[in-house]
């Protein structure tokens, strides 16, 4: 018999060695591709019309799968290893409101409103179903890391975004005043010119739009240089914040193998321990394995250099 544990496992990220868990992570991957794929391809009208029926198919499958994925993913979150002291009903309304169970969610919800709500036209709904991709965030850790990284950043992400906001507001400003005459069209409010500055701001330059008076040409160009100071600076927080997030899991790793071998041997229920965290931090054996090595070496001549001092 399939225990609430066995299910909360099998439908969490494939440990090595429990091939039941992989292979449902390499269907639901499948599953979801192939959702991917017909979403877009239902867009063309001569398409659709032609396979309705294999498409009709798809999306009745899928929405089953995922719905009944997404049932057994609240039934058996009790079984959760990492949340000790919560109740049952705690552990469940944490997933259900947490970002994977929200993603879960908005998968079957454009299947399924139709449904509810009767004659309502909400084909607008059928680009939600796109949401289906960041279903991958329960076995990759991309998203929760960009959202750690910004979270963590968040206040110099702030003062930067507040820098892009002047630099949008004086722009648009500037650019109103030297060109309203020349460009009524285009520059006749400073609602209006804010497209251009912010196409300009973000180094993209379109070129639908172009200042002609001689000042209008050099708030442009101080424009394009504030663009690439402003880019610059939010790439290098999110790079700063993924960076840090990589060290804090290799600490993390580090300080479990330290623990482990304490005694000088790595028993197999520690071993279990680490490759577990290994996964469970995305950190690749080979990084592993070199910490393994490092510690362990950093061990044996410890000793050695107390009885040389």
């Amino acid at each position: 018999m399939i225990t609430q544990r066995r299910i909360f496992e099998i439908l969490e990220k494939g440990q090595v060695g429990d091939r039941l868990s992989l292979r449902c992570d390499l269907f639901l991957s499948i599953l979801i591709v192939v959702n991917l794929i017909a979403v877009c391809l239902e867009t063309i009208d001569s398409l659709f019309l032609e396979y309705k029926t294999i498409f009709v198919a798809v999306e009745l499958v899928s929405v089953s799968i995922f719905s009944i994925e997404y049932v057994l993913r609240i039934w058996s979150r009790p079984s959760a290893p990492d949340e000790y002291g919560k109740t049952a009903t705690s552990k469940r309304l944490g997933y259900i409101f947490s970002f994977t169970g929200i993603i879960d969610l908005l998968a079957i919800l454009p299947s399924i409103l139709p449904l509810l709500l009767g004659g309502v036209d909400l084909r607008w709904l059928r680009i939600l179903r796109l949401m289906r991709l960041l279903k991958f965030s329960h076995y990759s850790s991309a998203l929760e890391d960009l959202f750690s990284a910004v979270r963590h950043e968040r206040r110099s992400f702030a003062a930067t975004l507040y820098l892009l906001i002047l630099a949008i507001l004086i722009s648009s400003s500037l650019i109103y005043v030297f060109e309203q005459n020349v460009q009524p069209e285009h520059f006749g409010s400073i609602p209006d010119a804010m497209w251009w500055t912010v196409v300009t701001l973000t180094t993209v330059g379109y070129g639908d739009i172009v200042p002609m008076t001689v000042a209008g040409k050099l708030v442009a160009t101080l424009t394009a240089l504030m663009g690439v100071c402003v880019v610059a600076l939010l790439t290098g927080i999110v790079a700063t914040g993924f960076t840090n997030q990589v060290s804090m899991r290799r600490n993390q790793l580090e300080a479990e193998i330290t623990s482990a071998l304490s005694d000088g041997v790595i028993s197999k229920d520690e071993r279990k321990k680490i490759e577990d965290l290994r996964q469970q931090l995305n950190i690749s054996e080979e990084d592993a394995l070199a910490i393994i090595n490092y510690i362990s070496r950093e061990a044996k001549s410890a000793p050695r250099g107390r009885e040389d001092g």
